[in-house]
């Protein structure tokens, strides 16, 4: 189920005629919409769904998208807390797009439902974005565009996700520049896109 199946507020409806109003997706999105995104990796494979969105109370961004993967009909899956700026917003497709192996994410550092690690603890952020090939000093955004197309794929040893800087996954991704990881700055700044993608106003939500 995509983001635009649960816009229950029409927040991503696109109305026909000169003066409708052309919705605030994807540069800023409602965070209820993203909860139960399917996720996939460049190759298609699919690996889960958002259960939650992690807020950073301190700075207002958002540190990480809790992703649930394994098991069957939610009986025995894991939780991984995914940093942010590892992700990608397909604009087509209604998704997102975390580029590592499927056999991969079942190596990452996870945990179960009702055992949350403290997301605070500096050295458990540091595994963590280690893992993702991301900067805990510097919390991306996710990059977004019409494609799943990314860097390699996080396959081998921690932290060997090619092409990944903190919220920049290139090799003809759209690119999100900012660093702020909140709700209101998704893009890392409207029309902010790189990898030869047309501006965000010219592509579907």
């Amino acid at each position: 189920m995509s983001y635009a199946d649960r816009d229950k507020y029409g927040i991503y409806q696109r109305n026909s005629g000169a003066s409708s109003s052309p919705g605030p997706g994807p540069a800023l999105m409602g965070a209820d919409t993203l909860i139960g995104d399917s996720v996939v990796n460049a190759s298609e494979e699919d690996l889960g769904d958002i259960k939650e969105i992690m807020l950073d109370m301190q700075t207002g961004q958002v540190a990480y998208a809790v992703l649930a993967f394994g098991g069957f009909l939610g009986v025995g899956e894991k939780l991984f807390a995914v940093p942010w700026g590892a992700l990608h917003l397909d604009t087509v497709n209604h998704r997102f797009v975390l580029n590592v192996d499927k056999a991969r994410l079942k190596s990452a550092p996870g945990f179960d439902a009702g055992a949350w690690p403290d997301m605070s603890d500096i050295q458990w952020a540091k595994q963590i974005h280690t893992f993702y090939g991301t900067n805990p000093q510097q919390p991306g955004t996710p990059s977004m565009g019409p494609s799943t197309a990314m860097g390699g794929m996080v396959s081998g040893g921690a932290g060997s996700m090619s092409g990944a800087g903190a919220g920049s996954m290139q090799s003809g991704a759209a690119t999100g520049s900012g660093t702020g990881g909140d709700l209101g700055n998704l893009s890392g700044g409207t029309g902010s896109m790189s990898g030869g993608k047309k501006d965000i106003g010219g592509s579907n939500i």
